[in-house]
């Protein structure tokens, strides 16, 4: 045991990279993107502007519409349509590996990809069998988030682009977690662009990482049935559970994201704000009084799952919406990598039996 002392378990803690993206303010409870607050990008900002701040530190041109593509694979699941349409699109559209073309190549590869992999979680969630929206009805749309739900639904409800917009624009960005390391190492070894964010939708696969949102609707539906939050939050905890939606690895203080889609679910009339409220404001009470020594505060799962139960998402694609969103981030973080230009190589500390012979195998 002593041995492993020295080892960050999850690395957390370990700086592995100098980054001009984004600051999340761990102990201010904001997030930066290159500098702007998100509380002043979300509401004001569409999508595709914050793609260009985050990957160029420029609003424009920011994140062009998708060009007319097939989804190709139907598995049934979104997730694993994207991650392996993505992967196709090196040897279907040409890309190059990361190691042999420029910076401006680069860029232009990702946001290709990029706004390809919004157009395959919407031909996905269409599903099977369903005639595609025709390409003039999508152009009728003034923004990408618009051109998403048309693509997916034949039609986009104002109310729902903006839940949406705010959605993709508070979870575009949020420094190095395992997504976001995984297109890094990718993109270190030079690969093509398509390649790495392919990787960084499969890091999303387990439910550590993208999901929860999820599993805090089945939450609001129990207390939205007992009529009670306190006693619901008490019996909870008491038998064990976990409260989705509260606490952060990063924040000492409430998440900002969770602050601007709050903001965002009262502004849009979503119908479970109410409970919501009444749940998050027992559940923030009950773990002051049990656990005084920790801070718990709401993270940006709780209200994405509100913003997104209202523009009509079902859970299922909690994940691929997540995907939508930080395509940016990912972008933003394998251009930087290229330019840094080094293979990624962390080291291992052996801690397993000594030096011994074969015989002592047999």
């Amino acid at each position: 045991m002593s041995a492993t002392v020295d080892v960050q378990s999850g690395l957390e803690g370990v700086v592995a990279f100098a980054t001009e993206i984004a600051e999340p303010d761990r102990a201010g409870g904001a997030l930066r993107y290159r500098g702007v607050d998100i509380e002043e990008l979300v509401g004001t900002v569409p999508f595709e502007q914050v793609w260009g701040l985050l990957v160029d530190g420029t609003l424009e041109p920011g994140l062009p519409p998708a060009e007319p593509f097939s989804l190709v694979v139907r598995s049934g699941d979104p997730r694993v349509d994207v991650q392996s349409a993505l992967a196709m699109l090196a040897p279907q559209w040409g890309f190059r590996q990361l190691i042999d073309i420029d910076d401006a190549e680069a860029r232009d590869n990702l946001a290709r990809a990029s706004v390809m992999a919004l157009s395959f979680v919407a031909q996905s969630a269409r599903g099977i069998g369903r005639p595609p929206v025709s390409q003039r009805q999508i152009d009728t749309a003034r923004s990408i988030p618009e051109r998403f739900l048309i693509r997916w639904r034949g039609e986009a409800d104002p109310r729902h682009v903006k839940a949406i917009d705010a959605y993709w624009n508070s979870a575009a960005e949020h420094g190095m977690n395992a997504s976001t390391f995984t297109a890094r190492v990718v993109a270190s070894t030079g690969a093509d662009v398509a390649a790495a964010l392919s990787a960084a939708v499969g890091a999303l696969s387990g439910p550590l990482h993208g999901g929860a949102p999820s599993r805090v609707l089945q939450m609001l539906d129990d207390v939205a049935a007992s009529g009670d939050a306190e006693r619901y939050v008490k019996q909870a905890l008491d038998s064990g559970q976990r409260l989705m939606g509260f606490g952060h690895r990063v924040y000492r203080a409430e998440d900002p994201r969770a602050r601007v889609l709050r903001r965002t679910a009262k502004e849009i009339g979503a119908p479970r704000v109410e409970v919501a409220e009444a749940l998050e404001q027992a559940a923030l009470a009950e773990l002051r009084a049990r656990r005084p020594d920790r801070v718990l505060a709401t993270n940006v799962e709780f209200w994405s799952a509100v913003v997104l139960d209202f523009a009509d998402i079902p859970p299922q694609l909690f994940t691929p919406m997540f995907t939508c969103a930080r395509t940016a981030g990912w972008s933003a973080h394998i251009l930087e990598q290229k330019r840094e230009g080094r293979l990624i190589r962390p080291t291992a500390k052996y801690v397993g039996p000594p030096p011994r012979p074969l015989a002592d195998l047999r």
